[in-house]
């Protein structure tokens, strides 16, 4: 919104400053900072008083979960408000990429509020059935992918770009449709999955924003695209103020949800956000890169797989308990030690996604 301001610049005034998405970016991560900061207690308190016993713990669940019995659930409307304000306080609105990633983030997370509100008001685990759940993440998905589709360049609409063979590109034509599908869908509920210990996800969603944040500011230049040998992907590059927003919004949250958290994220937080993810990376064409970024998140979704497969077919365990976060608290590593360390390797990981962009 604000960035029509720049109408008012003769070129050479303060004014000029809102053209440049640089500029726009850091009002935007600011603006969410500062809103999740001022009104992160408040809403705490509120999630408290209304939802009385919090967030409902699995009984087969790690002993030490049992602690955390009353912390409020449903954190991620603080990051999702902080960045819809800031988003559309500080983006450009005419660019269809920034109403796709919003439109994914905000679809994904109305499905988790739903979830997250029957498992408060039923006092259990079992939310939303999953049917249900997958179904509209799916629909959601494809309406993405569509959109994505059509306002993409035509050299590279229904495209699957690889990572360091820069010039491959794989013609899926309409399979590009179910591929991004899978692509939105799986990254929601591989953050969905990891959201298990304090500040475990946040942090490497943040990491992984940041990674795809850059990757669309310098798609969406022509210089830097044809320097880098990538494609060029026109718009994508205000991407990076809603990426800025989501990492304000995060540390915000991020100062609550520290262990001990004062507040869980809920799958109103980590559906919304994975979504995120997986619709900027179909959006800027680095579908596998998103899965070099979001590494952490696909061995925690892998390791659910690996477990329930297993165990099916043989009634044995792979892991000690699944997704494998658990498995190292099995093990008796401390909460803290497993978050850091996970936080570590998510950004080893995006440091290896950005070398991609180089590679060639």
């Amino acid at each position: 919104m604000l960035y029509w301001i720049s109408g008012l610049s003769d070129g050479g005034d303060l004014f000029n400053l809102f053209r440049y998405i640089t500029m726009r970016s850091g009002g935007a991560f600011f603006t969410a900072l500062l809103f999740s900061m001022i009104f992160g207690r408040p809403l705490i308190d509120f999630l408290r008083r209304r939802q009385g016993k919090g967030q409902p713990i699995r009984e087969d669940g790690p002993e030490g979960h049992f602690a955390k019995a009353g912390t409020p659930t449903m954190g991620g409307l603080l990051i999702l408000t902080a960045l819809l304000i800031s988003t559309l306080l500080w983006a450009r609105l005419d660019i269809g990429y920034v109403w796709i990633v919003l439109f994914v983030t905000y679809g994904y997370g109305l499905i988790g509020f739903a979830d997250d509100y029957a498992k408060v008001s039923k006092a259990n685990t079992k939310g939303v059935p999953g049917r249900v759940r997958l179904g509209l993440g799916f629909l959601i998905a494809a309406i993405a992918a569509v959109w994505s589709a059509m306002i993409h360049p035509d050299d590279l609409a229904f495209q699957l770009a690889m990572p360091v063979f820069k010039d491959l590109l794989i013609n899926l034509s309409w399979f590009f449709v179910p591929f991004a599908m899978i692509v939105i869908v799986g990254a929601a509920n591989a953050v969905n999955l990891t959201d298990g210990l304090d500040g475990l996800a946040i942090m490497p969603v943040m990491i992984a924003a940041g990674t795809l944040g850059a990757i669309a500011y310098v798609v969406g230049r022509v210089d830097f695209t044809e320097y880098l040998g990538l494609h060029y992907v026109p718009g994508t590059g205000e991407i990076l103020v809603f990426t800025a927003a989501l990492i304000g919004g995060g540390l915000g949250f991020l100062w609550f949800n520290a262990p001990p958290a004062a507040v869980f994220m809920g799958d109103t937080g980590s559906l919304a956000l994975g979504g995120a993810l997986g619709a900027i990376a179909v959006a800027t064409k680095h579908e596998i890169v998103l899965a070099i970024v979001g590494g952490l998140f696909v061995v925690e979704a892998l390791s659910v797989i690996i477990q329930v497969a297993y165990f099916k077919r043989t009634g044995k365990r792979v892991f000690l308990m699944a997704p494998i976060h658990h498995h190292y608290e099995k093990k008796g590593w401390s909460e803290p030690t497993i978050v850091i360390r996970f936080w570590i390797i998510s950004l080893v990981l995006a440091l290896i996604g950005l070398a991609t962009l180089k590679l060639r």
